[in-house]
């Protein structure tokens, strides 16, 4: 049977409470009585109290659950991801706080909330939900705080929210290739489809739709048919469409003249993929919009492959400005990740009794490189 506290009182014929203290409080022993206690733990093969459950009679479980609806290997490989909870890390470390990541699939959600319940930690940071409602739910009611990074009309009065202005970001970037002359515009996007929303997209692309078939866990890819951006089931993606359309109808053209290409997952790889219809049409865009870095970098891997030049003949423009985009010539739209990180840990960890300061909307910045220029002559 294995040690317990209770075990080692018995052995010294002492209070279970004054081993406990030998851990906990062990200003409240003399030294002599504390070597004692821990020399005969040691003999008995007793490790010390279960951290966890020790953290949780204090009442502060020392540690951050940073919600996930993807891969966890997305959170050392996506540039932004990283990035982001470098951040978070720096803010949590210098109050002597960890951080969990708790993935959460939407194909299971009673497991998603058995995560959420189970979770030994002070409070969440939402990074990547993709709109589930639910996980806030299970997070209220257990009454632990909550700060988002997305969409702030979700988040409640209680909660903190460190964002920025998705919609005026591509707008930016928008407004900057219509003033090239674009008019037929692309926009590729990881739309975060849920099931019930996959089953109403329409796919253009038929190798897509036979996947979807095959497997309802899929998501739609490449050519997706949307009347408005509002139909976009994911908040970024939405808002980020908006402020595309937005920058569009500002410059005389139409929604209806935007090739919507969805993406599998937020990857280079999938992006060079998804893109290739969009770029064999007779009528291609004359620019690309993406809506991460990662994709726009997919996109200017599809059109090497096609022997068409960023900037020249096709312009493209990305998102987050990660390391890899100016070594690329990558146009595209700058957010502090770091700082957004940061503050999401700082507002979390130590709460400002300021309402006005539970919401903060960072500044963007469009960074324009070579892969943005003016509508190819033959267009």
């Amino acid at each position: 049977m294995a040690a317990t506290l209770q075990t080692i009182a018995d052995e010294l014929g002492i209070s279970r409470s004054t081993v406990s203290n030998a851990y906990s409080r062990p200003d409240q022993l003399s030294p002599e009585l504390r070597e004692k206690i821990l020399e005969t733990a040691r003999r008995l093969g007793y490790a010390g109290p279960n951290p966890t459950a020790r953290s949780l009679r204090r009442g502060r479980a020392g540690a951050i659950g940073v919600l996930f609806t993807d891969n966890l290997t997305k959170a050392f490989v996506d540039p932004y991801a990283v990035a982001f909870l470098e951040g978070l890390s720096a803010a949590a470390e210098q109050r002597s706080t960890g951080l969990l990541l708790v993935p959460l699939s939407l194909d299971d959600v009673a497991g998603a909330e058995r995560a959420l319940n189970e979770a030994a930690v002070d409070g969440f940071c939402v990074y990547c939900t993709q709109d589930w409602r639910g996980s806030l739910d299970v997070i209220r009611r257990r009454g632990l705080p909550v700060v988002t990074t997305e969409n702030p009309a979700e988040a409640g009065p209680d909660s903190f929210v460190v964002s920025i202005d998705e919609r005026a970001a591509t707008r930016s970037a928008g407004e900057h290739v219509t003033a090239f002359g674009h008019r037929r515009l692309a926009i590729v996007t990881d739309m975060a489809v849920a099931p019930e929303e996959r089953r109403r997209s329409r796919v253009l692309a038929e190798p897509s739709t036979a996947d979807a078939a095959q497997s309802p866990s899929k998501k739609p890819s490449g050519l997706v048919l949307l009347d408005e951006p509002e139909q976009i089931p994911f908040y970024l993606s939405r808002e980020r469409a908006i402020g595309v359309r937005d920058a569009l109808v500002a410059a005389g053209g139409s929604w209806s003249d935007v090739l919507v290409v969805n993406a599998p997952a937020n990857s280079r790889a999938a992006a060079a993929v998804a893109i290739a219809d969009a770029l064999d049409r007779e009528d291609r865009a004359t620019a690309v919009l993406a809506f991460s870095d990662l994709m726009a970098l997919g996109v200017l891997d599809a059109l090497a492959d096609r022997g068409l030049r960023p900037g020249r003949d096709v312009s493209v423009v990305g998102f987050d400005d990660i390391p890899e985009a100016a070594g690329a010539g990558l146009t595209t739209v700058r957010q502090p990740t770091r700082d957004k990180g940061r503050i999401a840990g700082e507002l979390l960890l130590d709460t400002p009794e300021d309402p006005e300061r539970r919401q903060v909307v960072l500044p963007t910045q469009l960074i324009v490189r070579s892969s943005t220029g003016p509508v190819p002559r033959s267009h």
